[in-house]
């Protein structure tokens, strides 16, 4: 290799001044890219920019040395680099314009509109995702990590923008490409906790068994979030009792007392649905409205609302037989009806007032 060689300059002057435990790294990369061994050099790049004390040299090392031989490398650990480098960066703008080099081009639009994210520029966030899932949809091959980084920018949207059944759904499918002992362990215990949330508000959401059967919830455990585990068990079996027991650990989080009201509607959903299944389980066939009263605590006025709400939610599965005297018509009449629906886990009873 010619000695006046920029790139044999600024690997020389790395294995000199680097801390020892990174220089042989330097000493590595000068001789496989003399020999051009292309794909070793790009595991050992990949490497040293995934050991946290290397972190300062990123962004040189990128300029000064990966840009030289990219053509020869994938693309997507071509982005991976670039990105790391990126992070490193104090101001966000730079971040964002310096992630336009890569060639990767799906990988390098979702991890730039991350950036725009961040300076909360949700109509440019939005319009990115919806090329990229264009793009995606394309490929004959999609590498994890391009369906990890579409997930990640989609659930942080979602996030902001508070649509909690979306960001719940997007944040397991990253969890799914992802290896989630790589996270560090402020990672894991956030989005167990943003994940928790994101359940227990949207209102599409009823059965929790995804989440509480994930490893990522065990994360909250020994946390100051660890009750976060305690009312997700609560709400899964419908415990009202434990649901009560913790609102004041919940009275301290803003979106939950925002929406208690909606919480305590869905804990008596909740309620009504595991008293159902516990019933067909037994072969009962009719629930009384004072039943599901004493077990929902709710007031027999009420328990027809919730019933209704059920079935149009299609938690449940039944008809509801009463009385009804027309305002108009000289003589009663029996009107009974009944809502078929599918979910999860389903209970078929006929409910009837006292």
């Amino acid at each position: 290799m010619d000695v006046d060689n920029s790139v044999y300059t600024y690997l020389q002057k790395q294995q000199r001044e680097a801390p020892s435990q990174l220089s042989s790294y330097f000493s590595e990369f000068e001789d496989l890219y003399e020999r051009k061994i292309w794909h070793q050099l790009t595991n050992q790049v990949e490497k040293f920019i995934n050991i946290p004390e290397a972190a300062p040299y990123r962004i040189s090392l990128y300029n000064e040395f990966v840009r030289d031989w990219q053509k020869h490398m994938n693309k997507v650990k071509l982005v991976l680099f670039a990105l790391a480098a990126a992070r490193q960066f104090d101001s966000i703008p730079a971040a964002s314009e310096f992630i336009r080099y890569p060639d990767a081009f799906a990988l390098a639009s979702l991890e730039s509109a991350h950036f725009r994210l961040l300076l909360n520029d949700l109509d440019s966030t939005r319009e990115t995702l919806e090329k990229c899932q264009k793009m995606i949809e394309d490929f004959n091959h999609v590498e994890p990590v391009i369906y990890a980084s579409f997930y990640r920018v989609c659930a942080d949207y979602y996030k902001a923008k508070a649509a909690f059944g979306q960001y719940y759904k997007n944040a397991l499918l990253l969890l799914a490409c992802i290896d989630v002992k790589e996270l560090g362990v402020e990672d894991r215990v956030q989005r167990a906790y943003d994940l928790s949330i994101a359940a227990l508000l949207s209102d599409t959401i009823y059965n929790f068994g995804d989440l509480l059967s994930h490893q990522i919830v065990e994360s909250l455990r020994g946390t100051e979030h660890e009750w976060m585990l305690e009312l997700l068990l609560a709400f899964n079996a419908g415990s009202i009792g434990n649901f009560e027991s913790l609102l004041g650990k919940m009275h301290g989080q803003p979106l939950l007392v925002q929406q208690e009201a909606f919480l305590q509607q869905k804990i008596r959903l909740m309620a009504l649905i595991e008293s159902m299944f516990k019933r067909q389980g037994a072969g009962a066939r009719t629930v009384a409205f004072g039943d599901i009263s004493a077990e929902t605590k709710l007031p027999v006025a009420d328990i027809e609302h919730l019933v209704m709400k059920a079935l149009s939610l299609g938690l449940i599965r039944g008809s509801i037989d009463q009385w009804v005297q027309p305002r108009y018509l000289a003589r009663t009449r029996s009107a009974a009806w009944s809502t078929d629906c599918r979910s999860g886990r389903r209970a078929s009873h006929r409910l009837r007032r006292r």
